[in-house]
């Protein structure tokens, strides 16, 4: 039977329903919020970053730390990839769906080799995670075929980076293994430099597609919280390895509360809320998570020497170090984060004082990981300190009242 004229036949019109373009840049909708397909996609991306943290807190010294930033910075450059993307062209349709899955079916395969990215068997990392980005390529290449004229030189610059990444991955499988790592840390850096430069260097017209939305924004704040999950899971394999003691019990429950403070000065001062819309802002607000998330990372591996040496008299130093320059980057980078949000020009006479001290704290939390306390104490030093520029907030904010009430 003939379709009427002017009628599609049900069959297209279902196709354009759930197989939709790729949305044009700058018409992204900027108040949407986070669907569970984006959350289940970061929960992957986190079962990834825990993998990094388990090898990590099995190999804590200054090689495995520099191994565990490397592989964790890959992740979430692949991270920022797929969120990017998924947030300027992506529809919540089966289009959408199915080009989620692709990225988790090459993600799982990848967690899978981060172990043993470092050693010999690490071409099948290379490999993998080649393929990662050779997805992530093609995804934008789709995405930028229907952009306008004013995008379509920065999208095929992004596309040729990014499929030169994937190639340079696929070709390091070849390379010896101690020579492998140092060739990944390049390697980020580079792509790091290059989204940078693109971001800083857009012309006035791409700026819309610039501005970071509520989800992107979201989304970041999301990965923080199920990455300071992996604080819980360090203690929680930290006592399981070791006969449960009241000592290593309280020192457990001490770490708990370190992360939770972590938590608390990240949402408390920075979290959730959107950066000022310029370029260097939100180069630096979307950069600064880098470090930031990977700290809170190493801190969950660290923990569980923490707990598996609760009885010392002291503290190893390998585990001090580790927690203790998580805590100070976590303060220092939600400072910088705050650098980039109104608030800090809204209410400067906090956030000023407020910065200085988290600054004073860092320093201070590193002088107590040189020294090295027992772990007993060791905790609930870093959970006072971490109450200090928290404190700080409440006193300016019942002086406040007290003024407005005077008034």
């Amino acid at each position: 039977m003939t379709p009427r004229p002017g009628r599609q036949p049900n069959w297209a019109r279902l196709r354009r329903q759930l197989w939709r373009p790729p949305r044009a840049h700058g018409e992204q909708p900027r108040h949407r919020v986070v669907g569970p397909l984006e959350l289940f996609y970061d929960l992957i991306v986190v079962v990834l970053v825990a993998q990094a943290a388990h090898h990590l807190a099995a190999h804590l010294t200054w090689h495995g730390l520099a191994e565990f930033a490397v592989v964790f910075a890959l992740v979430w450059i692949a991270w920022l990839n797929g969120t990017l993307h998924h947030d300027l062209h992506g529809h919540d349709d089966a289009r959408g769906r199915s080009l989620f899955l692709l990225q988790i079916l090459v993600l799982v395969p990848l967690g899978a080799f981060i172990p043993k990215a470092g050693g010999a068997e690490g071409a099948h990392f290379a490999v993998n995670a080649g393929i990662l980005f050779a997805v992530l390529a093609v995804l934008w290449f789709l995405a930028g075929r229907g952009s306008s004229a004013e995008f379509r030189k920065p999208t095929r610059l992004y596309v040729i980076g990014t499929a030169a990444r994937a190639v340079v991955l696929l070709m390091s499988a070849a390379l010896p293994a101690d020579t492998r790592m140092p060739a990944w840390g390049l390697l980020a850096l580079a792509y790091l430099a290059g989204f940078a430069w693109m971001v800083l260097a857009a012309a006035p017209a791409q700026e819309a597609a610039l501005a970071l939305t509520d989800a992107v924004v979201e989304r970041f704040g999301l990965l923080i919280i199920i990455v300071l999950g992996e604080t819980v899971t360090g203690v929680v394999d930290g006592l399981a390895s070791e006969p449960t003691t009241a000592m290593s019990l309280a020192v457990g429950l001490v770490a708990v509360m370190v992360g939770f403070g972590a938590w608390w000065t990240y949402f408390d001062f920075a979290g959730h809320r959107p950066p000022r819309r310029t370029r260097r802002v939100t180069l630096r607000w979307m950069l600064t998570h880098l470090p930031l998330t990977a700290a809170v990372t190493a801190m969950g591996a660290a923990m569980v020497g923490l707990v598996e040496h609760a009885h010392a008299d002291r503290t190893p130093a390998a585990t001090a170090w580790v927690l203790c320059g998580g805590v100070a980057v976590v303060l220092t980078a939600t400072m910088l984060l705050a650098t980039g949000l109104e608030v800090w020009r809204d209410e400067r006479d906090l956030y000023r004082p407020l910065a200085r001290t988290c600054l004073a704290v860092a320093l201070a939390v590193l002088a107590l990981g040189a020294a090295r306390p027992a772990p007993l104490p060791l905790g609930p030093v870093l959970v006072a300190v971490l109450g200090i520029p928290w404190g700080l907030a409440v006193a300016h904010r019942l002086r406040r009242d007290e003024e407005t009430a005077v008034l």
